[in-house]
């Protein structure tokens, strides 16, 4: 007996949940570095001082990993009225409108490929077992038993920030003097290239752009603020 071959292609609302998680632990811990890296190499460029650049490195953690939490937490929470507001309005439509309803469904599956009468058939089984449901997934793309969550948004987003920052703030503070620099410089891209082949392995892209856009990104964010502290440094302003 012949064994069908394999599919392990993902598929639906999980391939969208973990896309959804990758970008946010992705963006977050990149924010961490990219955005930690350059203020602490903005003021290592003016000063050594050990006591201001943990300083800066720990207002900018801070700073920064809340903020993602409150800007996740919003944008979440404004996804979820979203989707509870566009249920609620479709339960109200199945209620006084069902017929009207259940050729909406039938087009929408007729769309998909269905021929009419599949798709009339189709409809009217999925209207009979839980039409909120039918209507939710194939009309809005929601599954009502599981809406976004911003507290845990707001968390993932929380942990990725800090521990995307945690790396730059050692990185310049642990070594000696002569050293925080180029420890900085080559931990920081060594790590953005790390999550650059992460973030395409997961979304099964090609490695090397992710890792270049990683990588360039973070170089500049660098090189940037490392000027702008060592102008100012120069110029006695700090």
């Amino acid at each position: 007996m012949t064994r069908s071959p394999e599919h392990d292609e993902p598929h639906g609302a999980g391939l969208g949940a973990r896309l959804n998680w990758l970008r946010a632990a992705v963006l977050g811990a990149n924010d961490g570095v990219v955005s930690t890296a350059g203020l602490v190499m903005g003021v290592a460029g003016a000063t050594d001082d050990r006591g201001a650049l943990l300083t800066a490195g720990l207002a900018g953690l801070l700073a920064g990993s809340l903020s993602m939490a409150a800007g996740e937490y919003v944008s979440v929470s404004t996804q979820r009225d979203s989707e509870k507001a566009a249920l609620a309005t479709e339960k109200r439509e199945l209620q006084e409108t069902p017929e009207a309803e259940l050729a909406e469904l039938t087009g929408l599956l007729e769309g998909k490929g269905l021929s009419r009468e599949v798709a009339r058939e189709a409809a009217a089984q999925l209207t009979e077992r839980d039409a909120l449901r039918a209507h939710a997934e194939v009309e809005l793309g929601i599954d009502p038993d599981d809406l976004t969550h911003p507290w845990h948004a707001a968390g993932a987003s929380f942990l990725a920030f800090t521990a995307g920052a945690v790396l730059p703030l050692l990185a310049i503070v642990l070594p000696p003097s002569t050293a925080r620099v180029p420890v900085t410089v080559l931990s920081v891209l060594a790590v953005l290239a790390v999550t650059g082949w992460w973030s395409a392995r997961l979304g099964e892209a090609a490695a090397r752009p992710a890792v270049l856009r990683n990588m360039g990104g973070g170089a500049v964010a660098m090189a940037v603020t490392y000027a702008a502290g060592h102008l100012l440094g120069a110029a006695g302003v700090v």
